[in-house]
């Protein structure tokens, strides 16, 4: 399924239209079901669904189940397929007989986003309960002209954005500066996902020596899965929300916004930039 479709649109310029042809950024829904249980009593729940581009689907609902704290290893994991050949819209995670997932975490949806009224302090304390990673401590230091450069890095990665115009990204970088992954998407929760879940394939969790970097604001839900990550720095280049920065303080985690071109804000854990 491609990640960019084809369009005719009318140009206008100076009041004059002509035609032009345009791509756009695919948008499609994507189902995630999960199977667990008994080997004679398997249970097949359908528990989300995304609006997402096409692509990474696979590593969109490990990672997803991830930063829900469904899983919270690859061993939990026995398989990940389409649902049916002809139909790249639903996928089906299958756990192994061991697993043995706490579904209220889903019903109960412990995150908090905008259109919401769950309590914020609440909503921090959740995601403290289900994250399985230990806030450990570290020494952490980044020149402030790394944490300058990661943008340009990141964009040169974003092949359909290039194209389209309408994705988000996100990119994980080492303690050198070195891109080690990007993802993208129309849902900026989905491209950290994507993310989240090929690290964790990879067996690089928990991803504490290395720094997030993304293409738009710093929302809550953003922040939330770094925490479930263990990652430490956060760079975005748009605005975090007042709840976004409220918990990457209390999990000593390094925030930062409005990065642009050699200026950028720290919200909190300014201690791991080093300035002039």
């Amino acid at each position: 399924m491609p990640s960019v479709s084809r369009t005719t649109i009318k140009k206008v310029n100076a009041g004059h239209a002509t035609d032009a042809a345009d791509l756009l950024a695919t948008e499609d829904p994507l189902e995630i079901r999960l199977e667990y249980g008994e080997a004679t009593k398997r249970i097949l729940k359908s528990i989300s669904v995304t609006m997402r581009t096409p692509g990474n689907d696979f590593e969109l609902a490990t990672g997803f189940l991830f930063t829900e704290g469904i899983i919270t290893s690859p061993a939990d994991v026995a398989t990940v397929s389409y649902c049916k050949p002809d139909n790249e819209n639903i996928v089906c995670v299958s756990l192994s007989g061991s697993a043995s997932p706490d579904m209220n975490k889903l019903e109960r949806n412990f995150y908090t986003t905008s259109s919401c009224g769950v309590c914020g302090k609440a909503s921090i304390e959740a995601v403290r309960t289900a994250c399985n990673i230990p806030d450990t401590f570290d020494t952490l230091r980044f020149p402030y002209s790394l944490i300058c450069q990661l943008p340009d890095l990141l964009r040169k990665q974003q092949s359909v954005f290039e194209n389209t115009g309408g994705l988000h990204g996100c990119a994980l970088f080492d303690t050198n500066g070195e891109l080690l992954l990007s993802r993208e998407d129309v849902g900026r929760h989905n491209a950290l996902d994507k993310l989240i879940g090929a690290a964790l394939s990879a067996g690089m969790l928990p991803l504490d020596k290395h720094i997030l970097l993304l293409s738009g604001r710093a929302s809550f839900e953003l922040v939330q899965k770094a925490v479930m990550a263990g990652i430490k720095v956060v760079a975005a280049v748009g605005a975090p929300s007042s709840l976004a920065a409220e918990m990457a303080e209390e999990w000593g985690m390094t925030l930062i916004g409005f990065l642009r071109g050699d200026r950028f804000n720290i919200y909190s854990g300014a201690e791991r930039i080093v300035t002039l």
